[in-house]
């Protein structure tokens, strides 16, 4: 073989070598518009993060999740800035919390002082019940901005779930107070205050219903029923749960609610007709036939009661306490 040719070989092999690299699963997708344009920028270019950043933008747009997140990772493994460590632990999130977990981890040690993956990581160690873990994230984020309202909330919802009710309203007390017109707040702060038979909630949820002028919301008339509920005072709970109805006539809970009241008071009739209507509004709504299940039994009608807690177990199969009823009926 003369010289010539070996050289031409030589280059041949490093040609394929080359194209072997630069190809990707994704060639298909990358090559079909709109990211045609973008993915010849990058052979042009190959090094610029930005570019990565665009087309992944693009992916997943246009739902192709998997490409988006190489890019997302491409464009991160070239130039640590937070959009794209953000980008690509939001689609980890969807794919593995563990590691998307992993991935923020080692994102943060490049970027210590970044909320939105410290608060990324706090909702992963939420998604995977490791709330010790994302109530230090928490904390760590409301040292630096003890302003922060989402760290807020979210520090609120997980001192719920390890039942601090002090702690959790303390939280949603400051969040409140920097945000008094957010009604996601708002009315997480009335539910604690009904929940622990706290009078504010009257002064608040009578705040919610006059500043609610288009009469758009009835969680406030709910609440005060709830707090009237816990407090015993069952004639004025019932006068709240009919003015959540009349507000909002699908607002199932006010029925049963209502219902669960006849019921303690051995007005077992009119507690099934207020669930039987609101199984009437809504026929997959497995609580109604659970508490009309309790009426029927209570009632003697043992058989037709077993169907309703079966149907209530069928609607969410969760509801075990419904699947355990059905079962002591013999």
């Amino acid at each position: 073989m003369s010289r010539f040719s070996l050289l031409f070989v030589v280059i041949m092999l490093a040609i394929g070598c080359n194209n072997d690299k630069d190809t990707s699963p994704f060639d298909e997708i990358l090559l079909q518009p709109p990211f045609a344009a973008v993915t010849d920028s990058i052979k042009d270019e190959p090094n610029r993060d930005d570019l990565y950043f665009r087309r992944a933008v693009l992916l997943n747009q246009n739902n192709f999740p998997e490409p988006a997140l190489e890019d997302f990772k491409k464009a991160w493994s070239l130039s640590k800035k937070e959009s794209y460590a953000v980008g690509a632990s939001n689609l980890l999130l969807a794919k593995n919390k563990n590691e998307a977990i992993d991935f923020m981890q080692q994102a943060l040690k490049e970027l210590p002082n970044s909320v939105l993956l410290q608060m990324s990581l706090a909702h992963a160690y939420d998604e995977q019940n490791e709330n010790d873990n994302a109530l230090a994230v928490c904390d760590n984020i409301l040292k630096a901005h003890p302003d922060f309202v989402s760290a807020l909330i979210l520090r609120s919802d997980l001192l719920q779930k390890k039942g601090d009710t002090a702690a959790t309203i303390s939280t949603l007390e400051k969040a409140y107070r920097l945000m008094p017109g957010n009604l996601d707040i708002s009315y997480k702060l009335a539910y604690q205050y009904a929940e622990t038979k706290n009078p504010k909630t009257i002064t608040l949820t009578d705040a919610l219903i006059a500043n609610d002028t288009l009469k758009l919301h009835a969680e406030p008339q709910y609440v005060k029923g709830i707090y009237y509920t816990n407090i015993n005072d069952k004639a004025k709970a019932i006068q709240w749960f009919d003015a959540t109805i009349r507000q909002d006539y699908n607002y199932l809970n006010a029925y049963i609610e209502k219902g669960k009241i006849f019921l303690d008071q051995q007005k077992t009739a009119e507690a099934l007709k207020t669930f039987e209507l609101a199984n009437t509004i809504s026929p997959s709504f497995p609580d109604a036939y659970f508490w009309i299940a309790r009426c029927l039994e209570k009632m003697g009608q043992k058989q037709e009661a077993k169907l309703n807690y079966e149907k209530a177990y069928s609607l969410d199969k969760t509801f075990t306490e419904a699947k355990e009823a059905a079962n002591n009926i013999k």
